[in-house]
């Protein structure tokens, strides 16, 4: 039997992920730290799917990651899903983003490293390593904005441009997970990922826009719109991103060394307000009323990702639509309201 460690496993991320490599057949040992909202109940849940190890630890503890990988060192795959992710967070806290984003980060690596294994290490980057893109072309249309020169979004090549400290702390983790390839041999994979949404999602108004969004609406809760609403993303359901990270798991020599840009590419977009507003309003049946405030530091008008790399590599590609998995989202959010409340 495959076995399969998951950091950050009772995360929304991190605990679709678990399920998904449960029902794959895999060993499966969830570690977290369980400080996010959500995380217990996200556990529960698990621990009621089937046989799991959970390691309650935290991935600044660098003697934790070590004994976690000197006692799990069979492990085939190791899923680096946990950190702060939070652009505001990490501005009104720079030093804890940075402590647990990439000095976390190197606690991993190393942990690896020293065990003398070599499994396949996948890291949920981001695309904030990109930074504002203020040299890329904007045109503001009617409801969003849209690259000029970029129709199928953007490719790995970009320039990095990191913004804000969060874009900071994930783009130092980002670099060293896919130098550790280059100097040490590790067999590493960065996913910079866009907009994932989906259950047992604890969106909240500063990380999670989608699920936040879907959350206040329906349970009456104030929503205020950051910037003019028409800021544009791509957007990819959570069982899509599970399906990959699967894939890549079974095929770790088509993705090891290699850095892919992961979303819902141009295809799945939709912008953050002026059309997932009228969206939810008819998904949800009534008006939702809305407040506006200054744009967020180092918010990208419009971000789309070419996923055309990951597509020639594995095969994959998105497969539930904005409206599809937005449906799911809001039956997911009405049948467990007790959560949120």
């Amino acid at each position: 039997m495959s076995k399969c460690i998951v950091i950050g496993g009772a995360g929304f991320i991190g605990c679709n992920t678990v399920h998904r490599f449960m029902q794959r057949g895999y060993e499966v040992v969830a570690v977290d730290n369980l400080s996010r909202t959500g995380g217990d109940a996200n556990l529960a849940w698990l621990q009621s799917q089937g046989p799991l190890t959970f390691v309650r630890a935290d991935i600044r503890d660098a003697g934790a990651m070590t004994r976690l990988l000197d006692e799990h060192g069979d492990a085939d795959t190791v899923l680096h899903l946990a950190g702060q992710v939070a652009v505001t967070t990490s501005v009104r806290n720079p030093r804890e983003d940075f402590e647990i984003n990439a000095l976390g980060t190197l606690n991993i690596l190393e942990a690896i490293r020293l065990s003398g294994r070599r499994p396949l290490l996948m890291y949920a980057s981001t695309n904030k390593v990109y930074g504002g893109m203020d040299d890329v072309a904007i045109e503001k249309q009617a409801s969003r904005y849209a690259y000029r020169d970029y129709p199928l979004g953007i490719a790995e090549t970009a320039p990095l441009d990191f913004h804000s400290p969060y874009g900071c702390s994930k783009g130092a983790a980002d670099q060293y997970i896919h130098d550790y390839h280059r100097i040490y041999g590790l067999p590493t994979v960065v996913f910079r990922q866009s907009c994932i949404y989906g259950y047992r999602q604890f969106g909240v108004e500063d990380q999670g826009w989608v699920a936040w969004f879907v959350i206040a609406a329906l349970l009456g809760r104030d929503i205020t719109i950051c910037g003019d609403g028409k800021q544009v993303r791509d957007v990819l359901f959570i069982d899509d991103l599970t399906e990959l990270y699967a894939a890549a798991a079974q095929q770790p020599g088509k993705v090891a060394g290699k850095v892919f840009n992961i979303g819902g590419g141009p295809a799945f977009t939709m912008s953050v307000w002026a059309e997932f507003g009228p969206l939810l309003e008819e998904q949800i049946g009534k008006r939702i009323p809305v407040t506006y405030a200054d744009w967020r530091p180092g918010d990208q008008p419009v971000y789309i990702s070419d996923i055309r790399k990951i597509t020639a590599e594995l095969g994959w590609k998105p497969a539930t639509s904005v409206r599809e998995g937005v449906a799911k989202l809001v039956e997911w959010v009405r049948v467990n309201k007790g959560l949120f409340e």
